[in-house]
């Protein structure tokens, strides 16, 4: 197939489609991480972007039935320098195209990637859209159909689940987990503790929530901009003080903007299974996995910096004792990447 992607900038970048014949618009976005795709592509927080991976060539084990951080695709497409027709792998299923065209997402390789992460670096993240088609593509056309705002869309409501789901049934602490596009590595660490985890529909209110009598509330990760789900500020400031609350990536900006503070955009974002942080409390660098658009600014009355980054040092964690709150904007579980930080996890369980 033949595959064009058009940036918001006017660059037009020729390549070979894989995946599924279609076209997609979404913000731009790139992951550094050398493995993991498929966690990557199956990562709700990627919700409404098009997802480049810097390292060359991907593939090449191909995917399965279980290295899936939820059901489905969230990138609307997908960008490498060379992908693998085969995956060599002894748990393979399927291979990326084969994985991309279940989902109706579109691919495009044979591309130098490295000049589109330096653009992005320079230029910060811009919508971009992706068409595959085994026939000609205008791409001055393509481009004219290209009309994306991606902090105007309200992406949690379509990541989050439609009906409560308890995992590990019958164990001991119970926790209400605010589903706003989690990912499953983080529910499998809340079960390996001994957790039976209830996972929420972000539209249920602080009452509904209580109803079901935590021991802990955790705020998941997801996708979009959290200065716009006006609708999680309310419910989090409500259930403030209550129970203890542990926030993970959108969870803990949403949690800035539930208690006052508030947050900005970054130019080109953190994600990657590489991000180096630093615990200010135990003055210890971890090396850390992240997929993130945007930071906390000014932190909530209350709250104090545990952790932040080593390159930029934007905060990467917060805490507030006397309400019992605890939040990074990395990811503790993972999933791909190194457990420097699943210790998290136990001080959630010591809070509770």
């Amino acid at each position: 197939m033949k595959a064009v992607l058009a940036l918001k900038d006017g660059t037009i970048i020729e390549g070979i489609g894989f995946g599924a014949e279609s076209e997609k618009m979404g913000e731009l976005v790139f992951n550094t991480s050398m493995m993991g795709y498929q966690e990557a592509l199956t990562d709700p927080s990627y919700g409404g972007q098009i997802l480049l991976m810097t390292y060359p060539i991907i593939g090449n084990y191909g995917t399965n039935n279980n290295d899936g951080e939820s059901n489905r695709i969230h990138p609307e497409g997908f960008v490498v320098r060379e992908h693998s027709p085969e995956g060599y792998h002894i748990n393979s299923t399927s291979s990326i195209s084969e994985f991309l065209k279940e989902n109706n997402v579109p691919g495009i390789s044979g591309i130098d990637t490295r000049f589109i992460v330096r653009k992005i670096r320079n230029e910060g993240v811009m919508p971009a859209i992706l068409a595959t088609s085994k026939n000609q593509i205008d791409p001055k056309k393509l481009l004219e159909r290209l009309n994306f705002d991606y902090s105007s869309i309200d992406f949690v409501s379509k990541a989050s689940t439609k009906k409560i789901q308890i995992f590990g049934k019958g164990n001991k602490k119970r926790i209400a987990l605010i589903d706003y596009g989690v990912k499953m590595g983080i529910v499998r660490q809340l079960v390996n503790r001994g957790c039976q985890v209830s996972v929420l529909p972000s539209s249920l209110s602080s009452s509904e929530i209580l109803s079901l009598e935590p021991d802990g509330i955790v705020l998941s990760n997801g996708p979009g901009d959290p200065g716009i789900v006006t609708s999680a500020h309310r419910t989090i400031s409500e259930l403030g003080g209550k129970i203890p609350i542990f926030g993970i990536c959108l969870g803990h900006q949403l949690l800035a903007h539930a208690f006052g503070g508030n947050t900005y955009k970054l130019k080109f974002g953190h994600r990657g299974s590489n991000h180096a942080i630093l615990d200010l409390e135990k003055n210890k660098i971890a090396i850390t996995t992240q997929n993130h658009g945007f930071a906390v600014g000014n932190i909530p009355k209350g709250f104090e910096i545990t952790h932040v980054n080593v390159n930029d040092k934007s905060v990467e964690g917060m805490r507030d004792k006397n309400r019992n709150i605890l939040s990074v904007q990395y990811h503790p579980e993972a999933c791909p990447g190194p457990h420097d930080s699943r210790y998290l996890f136990d001080e959630f369980m010591r809070m509770i």
